[in-house]
C-alpha cells in the first residue's frame, strides 16, 4: 500500500527497558490505514502501553522504524518531535490526562498549540467541540465534573487537532459498563468524523466486537521472533 495511505507503519521495531535481556516490543510489520480502526490486545504486561509510547515518540525504540504520516518520529528531536505530536497523534489515557486546575476549553485549548490553527480561533474552535461532545459547563474545572464528563473532554482534546492518528490506552478502564459503551461509541464516532485513524488497546474481550480489525500484541511479538528464527536456519 502507498506510504501515503498509511496513518501508521511500524517496522522492526524492538524496545526494552536499561539493560534488560529481553526486548518488551518486538513488532516486525503493523500498518494502519487512514480513518482504519484496530483494537490491539494482549495480556496485562506485555507492552501494549508501552507501544503507544512509541507510537507517541515519548519514547524511542532500540530499533526499527516507526512512521506517522509519512513522517519517521525518531527522526524528530525536541520542540521539533512535541510539534509533530501535538499536530499529527492525539492520545486517550486511561486516567484521561486532563490539567487540573484548569478548565474543559483551556484543555482542549492547550492542545491547540501546536496545530496550525490560527490562535484566535481557539476558543471558538474548542467550544464547538465541547458542545459536539455533549459538554454543557465548558468554564468548569475539570475535576468538578464527572468521570464521564471528564472522558468527553478527553476526546475532545484528542481530536481536537485534527489528528491523523488517535492511541486510546484502555480508555473505558475507569468507567463502569453503561458509560464505557457509550465512551466507546463516541471515541469511534468523532474518528469517523475527523477520518482519523484509531488505536486502542484494551484487554477487555468485549471490545473485539467493535472493531473490524484485531491485532494481538503476542502474535506480533510470535510473527517477528518466527522471522528471526528462521535467518540461517537458527535464532539471531
Amino acid at each position: 500500500m502507498p506510504a501515503e495511505h498509511l496513518a501508521l507503519e511500524v517496522d522492526g521495531l524492538r524496545f526494552r527497558y536499561g539493560d534488560a535481556a529481553a526486548w518488551v516490543i518486538d513488532v516486525r510489520r503493523l500498518a494502519i490505514k487512514r480513518g482504519e480502526h484496530v483494537l490491539l490486545t494482549g495480556r496485562s504486561g506485555s507492552g501494549k502501553s508501552t507501544l503507544l509510547q512509541l507510537i507517541a515518540g515519548l519514547i524511542d525504540p532500540g530499533e526499527g522504524r516507526l512512521s506517522v504520516s509519512g513522517q519517521d518520529v525518531h527522526q524528530l528531536r525536541g520542540a521539533a518531535r512535541d510539534a509533530f505530536r501535538g499536530a499529527h497523534v492525539g492520545m486517550i489515557f486511561q486516567t484521561f490526562n486532563l490539567l487540573q486546575g484548569f478548565t474543559a476549553i483551556e484543555n482542549v485549548q492547550v492542545a491547540m498549540m501546536f496545530s496550525s490553527i490560527p490562535p484566535r480561533e481557539h476558543r471558538a474552535k474548542a467550544a464547538a467541540l465541547l458542545e459536539r461532545l455533549g459538554i454543557e459547563r465548558p468554564f468548569a474545572f475539570v475535576e468538578d465534573l464527572s468521570v464521564g464528563q471528564q472522558q468527553r473532554v478527553a476526546v475532545a482534546r484528542a481530536v481536537a487537532c485534527e489528528p491523523a492518528v488517535v492511541l486510546a490506552d484502555e480508555p473505558t478502564a475507569s468507567l463502569d459498563p453503561e458509560n464505557a459503551a457509550g465512551a466507546m461509541d463516541l471515541i469511534q464516532q468523532v474518528c469517523r468524523e475527523r477520518k482519523a485513524a484509531l488505536l486502542c488497546v484494551s484487554h477487555d474481550p468485549s471490545m473485539a466486537a467493535r472493531f473490524p480489525r484485531v491485532e494481538s500484541l503476542d502474535q506480533l511479538a510470535s510473527a517477528a521472533a518466527g522471522s528471526a528464527a528462521a535467518v540461517g536456519g537458527r535464532s539471531v
